[in-house]
């Protein structure tokens, strides 16, 4: 049996064919892209599936964006992703789609010691709830309920809440964000562009110096998150440590409120 499976970012794309055996899933071929490179999911699909000598059996994609009646209007990206329409496009029967932190938490029971890490210790409870938060294009959150026999997967939105600030720079850092946006949730904040935005209200409220290297290579960068992460963590420019600083603490703090 032939799978195509789809991990469908703001950013990029990944797709994966595997061949159902009977001990697991064995990867066959794989296809990585830029999804703002293509106009449409079924464009971006055409050019891997035209490589694929096997027939297809099966099609499931996790969505950024919530998935209602078996379509999305993509929350990074101006796409509208539709079963009805992938279908027809594979020769399928049927197209499944799921919210992509719903997809990493149907992944999320298969994982063995050895792919965790352990942040903050504590007792685990063998049936407790789990809760999943991710920081990227976007900011996706999920959880798993046991519901007396298996876990559950249940899809969110949360990260679209109101954001919280918890000290008087993260209020400033609200009032910086209402003068740019109408409404501020934690994505704003708590994302590729979030971390932008943290850096560029340090900059504008002053509290440190832009060296010229930084302002050249932030310029010239299509991924200013990316150079702001690599300087903060090179530590080579304070506003970009700061900014990094504040990007963790707001992420340690809307974890504890996706766990409660």
């Amino acid at each position: 049996m032939m799978i195509l499976a789809g991990d469908i970012g703001g950013t990029k794309t990944n797709l994966a064919l595997y061949e159902a055996q009977a001990e697991g899933l064995s990867l066959v071929e794989e296809y990585k892209a830029l999804s703002r490179d293509y106009e449409s999911l079924e464009s971006l699909i055409e050019r891997f599936v035209k490589k694929i000598e096997h027939p297809l059996q099966a099609a499931c994609f996790g969505i950024p964006g919530p998935v209602i009646g078996g379509a999305s209007k993509t929350t990074n990206l101006p796409w509208f992703v539709d079963e009805k329409s992938l279908a027809r496009a594979l020769r399928l029967d049927a197209v499944y789609l799921i919210n992509d932190l719903e997809a990493t938490a149907y992944g999320i029971p298969a994982l063995d010691g050895d792919q965790l890490m352990m942040l903050n210790a504590g007792v685990p409870e063998e049936h407790g709830n789990v809760a999943l938060i991710a920081a990227g294009t976007g900011l996706g959150q999920a959880a798993l309920g046991w519901d007396g026999e298996r876990q559950r997967v249940m899809a969110s939105e949360g990260g679209h809440a109101d954001f919280a600030p918890r000290s008087e720079l993260e209020i400033e850092l609200l009032r910086y964000l209402l003068t740019l946006h109408e409404h501020v949730s934690y994505e704003r904040v708590l994302s590729g562009p979030g971390l932008v935005n943290i850096y560029n209200f340090l900059k504008a409220c002053g509290y440190a110096t832009e060296p010229d290297w930084l302002h050249q290579a932030l310029i010239a960068s299509d991924d200013q998150a990316q150079v702001i992460s690599q300087t903060a963590l090179a530590e080579t420019a304070e506003m970009c440590v700061k900014a990094l600083d504040i990007f963790a603490t707001v992420y340690g703090a809307q974890a504890g409120n996706l766990a409660l």
